[in-house]
Formats: structure tokens, C-alpha cells, sequence
């Protein structure tokens, strides 16, 4: 199911001027502000009254309470523990039999394809962009399960250009980068439910620095998504009691490729010079061919 902070963001281009207005402070403070009264969404926003009752129209809800409620669900999804989606029977499933372990994957494949069906081209290349220019030094950091993908993304990134930095270990590690981090700088960061608040307030700091931040996260929306430059949603639900991290991976991959073929001629000669130092590496291990007698010392 799309999620309202999604379905704003693709319908942004619909709105009036006002109702854009109103789009953006939501999501700015998404989903708190649309939980309060209309005058103070309205307020918020700068904006009037029946502004947010049309916005909330625009979005497919015909009151503002009926508005409030999706986001209520929506919160009450975020906020949902492992334990509490293990003893919910529609998101648990029966993953012990053949045919649970085939609804998760079933769930995972759809997952991916919702996730680009949703995910703006536009959006992609500009990501693309972005981590493609030497120019910039790249910052990866992720989360208690998510942090691997970063690792697993600067690994690669860090073949195809210089100026790549795995950002790991505590948060009190993270603040170091900080005296480096400036406005030529890209952070990526990968945050999913249950948001993590060492994570938002690195983002925060690196925003306040000048930094672009790349937010790769769930439909729901991570509250760094109010100080990212790009955000890109992913599909994490399926019938477990844990979220799925595979379009994640998808959206990190796909990434990956962009950069490669953005500079293929960059690409090719970075990864030839590493196969080349793995080769004399290995035959540094080898040692001399056996037919031949090791050299006196």
C-alpha cells in the first residue's frame, strides 16, 4: 500500500501553489503536523484554514479527520516492534511451513517492483549524479540492520571512484567526520523503521553543514527525510515479523550501476589497476612456478 507521504510527493505537481504549500510542511514534520487541529496545520504551513481541507481532498480524503486517521494507521505501523508484527497474525503469516516461506518471498519480489514503480526516474539519475562526482566526498552510514547495506554500498563506490568514506562504529565516530563535512559532501544514509535518533541528528549536523543528503528509506518516511535533499522509498513490509531490506538492496545496486556506467572509462581503468594488484598479490602468495628452483638468497 502507498503510503500518503509517498503518494504527496508524486502528486506534488497537482497541487496549487497553497495546497504545495501545505504538502511540504507535512512532510517536513510528517506524519506529527497532520495530526494536529487544521488551524494548526494551517498555521504551520502559512497558509489558510480551508487550504488543508482542500489538500486533504487532493489526497483522496474527504475530511480532514478522515485524513488524521491514515496517519494515525501509518504511525502506528512505524512504530511497530518485531514482537508486536509477531503477534499481529496478518503481518506474521506462518513463515515455519512451504507455504509461508513462499508468501515472504512472494512479498519481497513485490516489494521491489512496487518500490520502482514509485521511484521517479529523475530522482535516480540526479542520485546518480550526485555520487558520480569526484568532486564530492561520499559519507555512507546506516542503522543497527541497515548499516551493512552501507558497508556494502561504499565498497563498491569506493572501486569505481576516490573519496569514499564508510562512516561505521559509534555515533560519537560520527561526530569527527563532522569537522570535515561541508557543502561539496554528500551523505547517504540508509534508515528504515524504528527510526533511529543517532541517525537524525547526524543527518541533521551534516544538512547544517551544507551537506547534500541522500535519504534511502521505507514508505513511511524517516523524519531525516525533512533535511534530505533526495529521498528514495522503499517497500520493507512483508507476512514477518521482520522488514525486508531487499529493495533496499535493489535501490543501493542500482546505484551502484548508474555510477559505473556514468564514467565507464573511469570504471574500467579503476577496476583494471585492482585486478592488476590482486594478481600480483596472489602471485606474491604462489611463490615461484614449481618447475623452476627459488632464486639463493
Amino acid at each position: 500500500m502507498t503510503s500518503l507521504a509517498e503518494e504527496i510527493r508524486e502528486r506534488l505537481g497537482e497541487c496549487t501553489a497553497t495546497e504545495r504549500r501545505a504538502a511540504l510542511a507535512l512532510l517536513a514534520n510528517y506524519p506529527m503536523l497532520g495530526l494536529g487541529t487544521v488551524a494548526q496545520f494551517a498555521s504551520a504551513a502559512g497558509v489558510s484554514s480551508p487550504t488543508i481541507l482542500r489538500f486533504a481532498a487532493r489526497m483522496g480524503c474527504g475530511t480532514y479527520a478522515a485524513l488524521q486517521t491514515r496517519l494515525r494507521t501509518e504511525l502506528e505501523d512505524q512504530l511497530k516492534s518485531p514482537l508486536a508484527k509477531a503477534k499481529d497474525g496478518t503481518q506474521a503469516g506462518s513463515a515455519a511451513t512451504a507455504a509461508g516461506i513462499g508468501a515472504v518471498a512472494e512479498a519481497v519480489r513485490a516489494n521491489i517492483g512496487e518500490t520502482f514503480r514509485h521511484l521517479p526516474a529523475a530522482e535516480l539519475e540526479a542520485v546518480v549524479s550526485l555520487l558520480s562526482d569526484e568532486r564530492r566526498t561520499l559519507y555512507l552510514l546506516g542503522g543497527r540492520f541497515t548499516d551493512a547495506l552501507a558497508r556494502y554500498m561504499a565498497a563498491h563506490l569506493r572501486i569505481l571512484r576516490c573519496g569514499v568514506m564508510h562512516m561505521a562504529g559509534q555515533e560519537g565516530n560520527w561526530r569527527d567526520a563532522l569537522l570535515d563535512i561541508g557543502r561539496r559532501d554528500v551523505l547517504v544514509v540508509f534508515d528504515i523503521r524504528r527510526y533511529q535518533a543517532d541517525l537524525v541528528r547526524m543527518a541533521t549536523a551534516a544538512a547544517k553543514r551544507g551537506a547534500t543528503v541522500v535519504l534511502i528509506t521505507d514508505s513511511w518516511l524517516s523524519p531525516i527525510a525533512s533535511v534530505a535533499t533526495h529521498v528514495l522509498p522503499a517497500r520493507i513490509s512483508v507476512p514477518s515479523p521482520w522488514d525486508s531490506s531487499a529493495a533496499l538492496m535493489v535501490i543501493a545496486e542500482t546505484l551502484i550501476a548508474g555510477v559505473t556506467a556514468r564514467d565507464p572509462e573511469r570504471s574500467e581503468r579503476r577496476m583494471s589497476a585492482l585486478e592488476a594488484y590482486r594478481d600480483e598479490e596472489d602471485g606474491k602468495r604462489a611463490g615461484p612456478p614449481k618447475n623452476e628452483p627459488p632464486t639463493a638468497g
